[in-house]
């Protein structure tokens, strides 16, 4: 990243607070031009629960600063219960936090230095609360950056995808259960932080409790969901996200389902900032933001809004890894979206087990229908990496030759012919199961000349909602069924001498909580098909397009490194025990923030197990042990929770212990059974 610290205006930095009418005060830091309350400024917030203060300082100094220094105010609060705000965090996107955002608004519209013109910027929470609070429609909101967010909260969120119940779903609430544990820093709050601290550790809650109560989509789901009425957000919106993140797929919904002004962009990234990028290459991101805000909140022409709808990372050929620095590819674009430019191309599936262009296929031959079957172990999905890659660690997957002995698969003859695909491939499937509760999971993969097979996109369904997430029905069965199975959306080439393979299998574990039962499937192959959305080149139009400039960011804060990170992702096959468990560790290591004098450190395990053919014995594990310490305050906790299932019942037990000092000042323990409901 180039480092940039001469700017056209001077920036002014200052951590105040914002008293809400019930009496509430919500810290705030802000960036501004120290000459703003003579020139006023447009405000760009953002609006978050991961504390200001210390968890995304390193982040939002190098952010914040930038826009200032270009004649913007930088606006980052920390969401009611969090960081240095009042109040207990209990769960969300929760109403209030919503009615708390259009206040700030409200504040921020008053305030001397700001202009009355306010933009919303957020990664993943804060592009969440972004699109929700436009819904809104507060008047001073005048247009919106939505990074790695949904419009969607039950079918496209860290919970579920095809009425599945996600993995993510317990190394997310884990997340929050660590973070919504941690003290307010005396620095700031004084003597008071004790009790907001004892107010958040009794008050919080076991956020998963809540949301496993919700298994289908209800209003709990529909709370949030903008998707619902899209007509509700009437600023313009840039969208963006990344083919390694969980939430791509919502680019290209709202860019069809929105009726304002609005643009995609969408890398190669995991959950992370496009100007940090991983995999790369990153962009010069903060150059395209104010380009955006600039037309927006300053009515100035930039070009932004004459060049195409959607730009995407056309990914090249890769051998398959957990793990890229860059991938390969360039970045192409479509004019609007959908597109009149990608055609939809079907391939059948055979029972001799292949993928048969339909204008290439051959006639039925008379007699009974080959059908196919297939019972899938649950070692497939242990190299499926996570649903979300947060920053690429080793958490993508790895070589799918490992997941298709599990699984039935259907595959091309080598292409004599290079094919680009950009959009969501689906699949229509006529199948049968022996249970009354089944899922199936679908993977499209790029199999190399040498035969290593790299997973392109992969899909979900839970068959009992394969009509509806609301209302889901239990299968009959031996009764047929037809579905239809989209998978993530994806822009790829497979080059020629390549092949593509769909691989289908019953279980995708841990990435997905499996069926209650082992479950037989059932597939009528001559009924079912595989459409892909498939992309001609326009070189000329690729010449056309801007470049994006290099990385740049204001320069970071300083710190102090005490004790280095280490990762690591294990699959380990205990075969005297027949018990199987994927392993992970992410301990971000020891560093102190020089400017404030605060030691930081995290350590995150997370175990992921079962023994071998018992559907019972399903376990996921997960610990957070964090601490902050400065001079003679040091502070502690630790978060436990263990996720089980059986055929009718899933089963919680959780425990947070806080320590100020050696002392351990609180435990509480949790202890839930939870009927499943059709998952």
């Amino acid at each position: 990243m180039r480092i940039v610290s001469d700017f056209p205006r001077r920036v002014h930095e200052e951590e105040t607070w914002i008293t809400l009418a019930d009496g509430c005060r919500l810290a705030v830091r802000i960036w501004r031009p120290v000459d703003a309350e003579r020139d006023p400024v447009p405000a760009i917030l953002e609006y978050l629960p991961y504390r200001k203060r210390d968890l995304t300082a390193l982040r939002d100094a190098q952010t914040h600063p930038y826009w200032a220094g270009h004649g913007y105010a930088g606006v980052r609060v920390d969401i009611r219960g969090s960081g240095e705000s009042d109040g207990v965090l209990t769960d969300e996107y929760l109403q209030q936090e919503l009615d708390d955002g259009v206040a700030i608004l409200d504040w921020l519209e008053r305030q001397p230095w700001c202009d009355g013109n306010v933009g919303m910027i957020g990664i993943s929470w804060g592009g969440f609360n972004g699109l929700q609070i436009a819904a809104l429609q507060p008047p001073q909101l005048k247009a919106v950056i939505t990074l790695c967010s949904t419009d969607d909260r039950y079918a496209d969120d860290v919970h579920h995808m095809g009425g599945c119940l996600l993995g993510d779903n317990l190394s997310w609430a884990s997340t929050m259960f660590d973070a919504n544990a941690s003290p307010p820093d005396p620095a700031l709050v004084g003597e008071r932080w004790r009790e907001m601290w004892q107010q958040r550790l009794e008050g919080s809650g076991l956020w998963l409790a809540t949301w496993l109560e919700h298994q289908r989509r209800d209003a709990y789901w529909k709370h949030g969901s903008v998707g619902e009425d899209f007509t509700r957000i009437r600023c313009p919106v840039y969208a963006v996200s990344g083919w390694a993140d969980g939430y791509c797929n919502a680019v290209f919904r709202l860019l069809e389902g929105l009726s304002v002004p609005r643009k995609g962009l969408v890398g190669p990234w995991a959950h992370k900032y496009p100007h940090l990028g991983v995999p790369g290459p990153a962009i010069g991101f903060l150059q395209e933001t104010l380009r955006w805000w600039d037309h927006w909140l300053k009515g100035r022409e930039t070009g932004i809004m004459d060049e195409p709808m959607l730009r995407v990372w056309m990914q090249d050929s890769v051998p398959p890894s957990a793990r890229y620095e860059v991938r390969p590819g360039r970045w192409v674009s479509e004019p609007s979206w959908p597109s009149p430019t990608i055609e939809p191309r079907p391939f059948r599936l055979t029972s001799g087990h292949d993928l048969v262009p339909e204008v290439a296929r051959v006639a039925a031959v008379p007699g009974a229908a080959v059908l196919l079957t297939i019972r899938s172990p649950l070692f497939v999905g242990l190299y499926a990496g996570k649903w979300c890659s947060y920053n690429a660690p080793p958490d993508l997957p790895h070589d799918q030759r490992d997941e298709d002995g599990g699984a039935l698969i259907f595959q091309t003859q080598p292409l004599g012919e290079t094919l680009e695909i950009c959009g969501q491939p689906v699949a229509e499937l006529e199948l049968e199961a022996d249970q009354p509760v089944a899922m199936i999971a679908l993977r499209l993969n790029d199999i190399a000349v040498d035969d290593k097979a790299t997973r392109v996109s992969y899909g979900l369904l839970n068959l009992t909602h394969r009509d509806s997430d609301e209302h889901p029905e239990p299968l009959e069965p031996g009764k047929r069924y037809r579905v239809r199975i989209p998978l993530k959306h994806i822009a790829q080439q497979f080059p020629v001498g390549h092949a593509l393979r769909l691989s289908l299998s019953t279980s995708y574990w841990p990435l997905a909580w499996p069926s209650p039962r082992p479950v037989r499937l059932t597939l009528h192959p001559a009924s079912s098909r595989l459409i892909l959305p498939c992309r001609t080149p326009d070189p000329s139009e690729e010449a056309a397009l801007p470049p994006f400039g290099m990385p740049e960011g204001a320069p970071p804060l300083a710190r102090t490194l005490i004790q280095p990170s280490q990762e690591a992702w294990c699959v380990i096959r205990d075969l005297a025990n027949d018990r199987t468990t994927l392993e992970v560790v992410n301990d971000e290591g020891v560093y102190r923030l020089d400017d404030i004098d605060l030691e930081l450190a995290v350590r995150v395990t997370e175990r992921y197990s079962y023994a071998y053919g018992n559907y019972d014995s399903l376990s996921g594990w997960t610990e957070w042990e964090r601490h902050f310490r400065r001079g003679d305050w040091q502070v502690r906790t630790v978060t436990r929770t263990l996720m089980t299932s059986d055929a009718d019942n899933f089963r919680l037990r959780a425990t947070l212990d806080a320590y100020e000092g050696d002392s351990r000042v609180f435990a509480k323990s949790w202890d839930e059974e939870i009927p499943r409901d059709l998952v």
